[in-house]
């Protein structure tokens, strides 16, 4: 009687689905919107007031905190975008 030997097995390396090397993306897209919302809110407190003349004498006066928040806004839209979106596995 002869016997078939087999190969030996070959282990892959592969991350599993929920290791932290896979989070390291989507641990850095949090802190930069956390920091976005945190200068909003440092400018809400301490931030100066936009005040804007007109020719006829009148001043107008917005809290910088509206500017700084609409691209707070927008900054953080544009990086949950592309630091959460899946990679597609082919």
């Amino acid at each position: 009687m002869s016997t078939v030997s087999h190969e030996p097995s070959r282990v892959d390396f592969e991350l599993p689905r929920s290791s932290p090397l896979r989070r390291v993306r989507e641990v850095w897209t949090s802190l930069a919107i956390t920091a976005m919302w945190v200068a909003v809110f440092a400018t809400a407190i301490w931030g100066p007031d936009a005040r804007f003349n007109s020719n006829d004498g009148s001043t107008s006066t917005v809290p910088s905190v509206v500017f700084v928040a609409v691209f707070a806004f927008l900054g953080s839209w544009i990086v949950a975008k592309y630091g959460f979106r899946r990679q597609h596995e082919e």
